[in-house]
Parts: structure tokens; sequence; C-alpha cells
């Protein structure tokens, strides 16, 4: 186990996990994750969150190293996805004696995934409830759709910590090495697992504003107990759908390297005309996490694709259908597209990008057959002086 510090009588129990291939079946995690879990020392004493059953056998001996004689009398439960409620039911069953503590909606899902008898084992707590350990005080605030509808947040009065579940959440074991630091990993988890529910997360906030809050403990990466009006403000950013930067993402999708080429060309032309962050990506070989990432980092945004089959080469399909389901927004928008008979891309495109709110599209939209000319240089000029223009 991690040795992390929260408080003297806040103890974490979370287990990293760096063996698994993909996070949720679809995310890399090159540097792993970790499954965050708490337990909070008192007269009585309380377990906040489980852990992935991937962990089980090492989360329990946490558990049972830091309790050392002491059995738990509560196990809250902030989340019922499987990364962290997967080990109810081993823990219960292992102190039977111990009560279930979280909201109507948790208790109404938990029969789906586990089967053991709650009679006699549950409280069940609404908006603004708490629960005395005696010299510490829970208190109990929804977060429905954060991400999944039954998710709440928990905060310990005395010591001003608040138990985020999902929130604040961020990619990576916390043994490894972050040399980007904590943003880019944040920002590609929220972006991928909590993006589309940014209404909810503004809610979420508008609770939080209210709370005296001196540590923010997290249901994946670290205990965050410094600065934390950065991490607050970067939330109140994402969730907003507010551009974090100024700068430029071009996401190309190329059959055979020639829509990359004017990708590439677009890319030099806005370097040179000033814009200082230009990123340009491959959607058919880079992560699509990290692109979906950067299309809401940045201000701006160029689609370059191939037609295919009536419409659009499937990654650029792929990407446009990630940023529809993560609710896409308050973006400027330029097409390029590239069809060596009857070019179909910047129409499909168009329409995709017609599905997402507040967002502008430039003119030209630039069409190639097959490779670029010189005939064509004139209106990706254009093409990069319109992208430029948005930015000011």
């Amino acid at each position: 186990m991690k040795d992390v510090t929260v408080t003297e009588s806040i103890l974490y129990v979370g287990c990293d996990d760096k063996d698994i291939d993909l996070f949720e079946s679809q995310y890399h995690v090159p540097n792993g994750v970790s499954y965050n879990s708490y337990v909070i020392m008192d007269e009585k004493v309380a377990v906040m969150d489980t852990t992935d059953p991937r962990v089980t056998k090492e989360w329990l001996s946490n558990v049972e190293k830091v309790l050392k004689d002491r059995t738990p009398d509560y196990l809250v439960i902030n989340h019922m996805e499987p990364d962290h409620a997967g080990n109810i039911q081993k823990i219960a069953e292992k102190y039977p004696n111990m009560k279930l503590v979280s909201n109507a909606k948790v208790f109404t899902m938990l029969p789906q995934f586990f089967d053991f008898d709650l009679a006699d084992r549950t409280i069940v707590v609404k908006e603004g409830d708490t629960l005395s350990l005696g010299t510490h005080t829970l208190q109990f605030f929804l977060a429905p759709m954060v991400h999944w509808p039954e998710a709440m947040v928990t905060y310990e009065q005395s010591e001003k910590v608040l138990f985020s579940a999902d929130g604040f959440g961020k990619f990576g074991a916390m043994d490894a090495e972050d040399d980007e630091g904590w943003a880019c990993e944040a920002r590609r988890y929220y972006f991928n697992i909590v993006g589309r529910y940014g209404a909810s997360v503004q809610a979420l906030l508008k609770k939080a504003a209210k709370l005296d809050i001196a540590v923010i403990c997290p249901l994946h990466g670290p205990v965050l107990n410094e600065n934390l009006d950065y991490y607050i403000g970067l939330y109140d950013t994402w969730s907003s759908y507010k551009p974090e930067n100024s700068g430029v993402l071009i996401a190309y999708a190329s059959i055979h390297g020639n829509t990359a080429k004017a990708a590439r060309k677009l890319g030099e032309m806005l370097r040179e005309k000033g814009v200082e962050k230009v990123v340009v990506s491959d959607l058919a070989r880079e992560d699509m996490a990290e692109v979906v990432e950067d299309a809401f980092r940045y201000d701006r945004m160029v689609l370059a694709a191939a037609s295919y089959d009536g419409g659009v080469f499937p990654c650029m399909h792929d990407f446009l259908s990630h940023l529809q389901s993560k609710a896409y927004q308050k973006r400027t928008v330029g097409i390029l597209e590239n069809g060596s008979w009857g070019p179909t891309a910047a129409r499909t495109m168009k329409s995709m990008l017609e599905t997402m709110k507040n967002v502008s599209l430039v003119e030209p939209v630039v069409t190639i057959k097959s490779t670029l000319k010189e005939e064509n240089m004139a209106d990706l000029e254009a093409l990069a002086d319109a992208i430029v223009d948005a930015g000011e």
C-alpha cells in the first residue's frame, strides 16, 4: 500500500492497479490507476468506499492493518460503480455487525450487483443529513449524475475533508511518476468519463462552495490538500465547457497519408500566423481519449478527413460520436475534406457538428481531390486566417 497521508485519524487504505490494460475496458492507462478507500478512526469507525474486485485481497489486508483489533461500525458508500463498490459484499460478510450508510438510490441499485441480506443493516441518508462518529461528523450531499444517478459526496466537518467520489479523480497509480502534473491525466479522466454531465458538476460545485474544505479525497488519484482553488477552478472551467487554453486542435483521419499532409500544412500555416499552440492529431493512431481531451481544452478545432463509403473515414466518425456523447460545445470549428470523387466527408462532419450546442463553423470549407495541390493553397490560407481570426 502506498504511504498516503490524509490526517492522523483519516487513513488511506486504497490500492494501485498497474496491471490493468484498459480502464472501463476503453481507456489506456499506461501509469495504472488507483482505487482509493479511506478509514476514519474515532469512537465509531467508518470505512469510506471499497475498491475494485481486482484488488480485493490487498484492500481487505490494508483495512485490517489500520483497524488493528477494532471492527468497522459503518461502511459509507458514495458511489456504486464496481471499481469502488466491488467489495461491498466481501466486507459486509467479514464484519456482520457493520452498518451500510448511503442514499436510497444506492440501496435500490445494490441488489443488482450483490446477493446478501441487507435487513437491519442499512442507514439511509438524505441531503444534508449528518452521522456522528465521536469527534468526527459526516455530512452527506447528493451528487446525481456525477457521473451516476446514485452518487453522493461526504464531508467530514471537524477536519474539513471532502470525500468527493469520482469528482477530482485522475488516471495513474499513486506511486507513478507524474512529470506532466495533475491536470493532464485529470483532464483526460474528466472529459472522457464525467464530461457529459457538466450541469451536474456545476450543481455540486455550488454545494461545495458553501463548505470549508481543507482536503479533497477522491476515489482515483492523489489526495489534494493544498492550492485547492486551482483544482476547483479547473473543474469550474471544465464543467462549464469554457476553453481552458487558447489554441487549435487539428484532428485528421487519413487513409493513404494525403489528408495528413494537408492537415500538417495547415498546422504550419497557423504557427506562421502566430498561433502559439497547435496540436495535430492522427485519429487512426493516437489515443482517442487524449484527442477528446484536447478538443475540450482548446477554443478552436479543425477537422480534416477523407471521404469513405458515402460518408467520412470511420475514425473521424468515431471521434465526432465521442464529442457528441460528451456534450462538446462552445467552440469554433473548421473543416477540410478529401475525396477522389464525389467528396462526402464535409457534409457528414457538418451534420454531426450541427447536433452540438453553440459550435460555430468557419468558412471556407476546404475540399481537396486526392492530394494537396497549389490550386488548394488559397483556400487553405483562407481557412487558416479564419481560424486565427476566431481566436482574437
